[in-house]
């Protein structure tokens, strides 16, 4: 059994830290892992994607073929449409609501919404349910919550546990916070 994952946004989001805790609860579990990241100009707004490949079996490559993603995972609802082409027939799309507008010619947010809606997204209001954690910048644990019931290979528990681990080294009050975005962010569905 495998799991293809497109994450993906825009520099400063969080992006990378999804990856992270995938692949600690990943790692944890047995799996095998594969990974490629692009950071293009990520301190500047710019897009940040990452491959993850989740297996019970051997992975050969870490890059995901157009038409083989199982889910998208994004921050940033342009950016889930970016990466249509990589969403697999029977895939899904969970995305932020909000657009990160950082370009001159940005798409009309009806025009977005009437896109995402079309492919049978799942968006999600990420930064006001991460408020209403007390901590603005857990969204992306948010949205990984919400995720999770997709991701397949990997229970909530096993992604809860590896939310605690990787933001362990920023203290009690981080891990709280991020679990209960998390926890939140699988309230959701």
């Amino acid at each position: 059994m495998k799991t293809d994952i497109v994450l993906c946004g825009v520099g400063g989001q969080g992006i990378l830290s999804i990856a992270t805790v995938i692949g600690q609860a990943a790692t944890r579990a047995g799996l095998a892992l594969k990974q490629s990241e692009v950071h293009g100009m990520s301190q500047r707004g710019g897009d940040v994607q990452s491959h993850l490949r989740l297996s019970d079996e051997r992975l050969w490559s870490d890059l995901i073929p157009e038409g083989g993603a199982d889910l998208i995972i994004s921050m940033e609802p342009m950016e889930a449409l970016r990466y249509l082409p990589y969403l697999s027939p029977s895939g899904r799309i969970i995305t932020a609501s909000a657009p990160f507008v950082n370009i001159p010619a940005y798409p009309d947010a009806q025009d977005l919404s009437s896109q995402l809606k079309a492919c049978g997204a799942i968006v999600i209001d990420i930064d006001a349910l991460a408020r209403e954690t007390g901590s603005p910048r857990s969204a992306n644990m948010v949205l990984l919550g919400a995720a999770s019931a997709y991701i397949g290979l990997l229970d909530a528990e096993t992604l809860r546990s590896a939310v605690a681990e990787v933001f362990a080294r920023k203290g009690e009050a981080v891990v709280a916070s991020n679990v209960k975005a998390f926890d939140l962010g699988i309230s959701q569905l």
